[in-house]
């Protein structure tokens, strides 16, 4: 497959992902991965993807009035420092990929209505309990390789903690400082080269497709479509990488 293909291709799983507030880590790991990328190059790249996809994704909206701070912090303040550690941490690739694929089956299963509703803000988490859960995102986030979006926001939608949008925007922002946390993590690690050209070629694909993402999901799309667009795109993902 050609540079231009591949880039096409992340292009429009940005797209998709940053109309739901994602920073599309997962799919860019599922399409590179299918295509034979090596897991030390994958995992930094899609953290990478997911840096500037996620960044304009908070942007629009944020802009659009759906960010929550009080309901961001505390799963951030105890995500960022774990997620650096986990990110340190090895996994065996099948494991790697089976641990993904799960997570992504209980995300689609939360936005296609399996758990229920979700419409309506219905309360707050306990600050407790928010530290707590952003301490175990981010430890899976950093070991996977994601942002910890495609878990924040099901929870924030089962528990009724925030609606669509609202979980859209603080979910951008959560895959944001993991993804931060992740790469520091993996450059302590092992370290990274992370501006290629052909880096650059990605990069600029996937902000191309994020930005336009984001605008259509902030600006234009109803919250149960929101949800729709979310699912199927997790749902292809887990798949594919359940099976690679």
């Amino acid at each position: 497959m050609n540079e231009v293909t591949l880039a096409l291709l992340l292009a429009l799983v940005a797209f998709l992902y940053a109309s739901v507030g994602h920073g599309g880590a997962s799919g860019y790991i599922a399409v590179m991965t299918l295509l034979g990328f090596v897991p030390d190059m994958v995992r930094p790249t899609a953290l990478l993807l997911n840096l500037f996809v996620s960044a304009m994704a908070f942007t629009q909206f944020a802009r659009a009035g759906h960010f929550q701070w009080k309901l961001f912090w505390p799963f951030a303040a105890a995500s960022i420092p774990i997620a650096v550690v986990g990110a340190r941490i090895h996994l065996d690739t099948v494991v790697y990929k089976r641990i993904l694929a799960v997570c992504l089956v209980f995300a689609v299963a939360r936005l296609l209505g399996v758990f229920g509703g979700g419409d309506e803000r219905r309360g707050s988490p306990a600050l407790v309990v928010a530290i707590g859960l952003g301490a175990i995102l981010g430890l899976v986030s950093g070991m996977i390789g994601i942002g910890g979006g495609i878990l924040l926001s099901p929870l924030l939608l089962l528990f009724g903690w925030s609606t669509a949008k609202e979980s859209a925007a603080i979910s951008a922002a959560f895959i944001f400082v993991n993804s931060l946390a992740g790469l520091g993590g993996l450059a302590v690690s092992r370290g990274v080269d992370l501006f290629t050209a052909q880096h650059l070629l990605w990069i600029g694909a996937a902000l191309l497709g994020g930005t336009a993402g984001a605008y259509v999901g902030a600006q234009r799309f109803s919250q149960v479509r929101l949800r729709q667009v979310l699912g199927g795109v997790l749902l292809f993902a887990s798949i594919k990488l359940f099976f690679a």
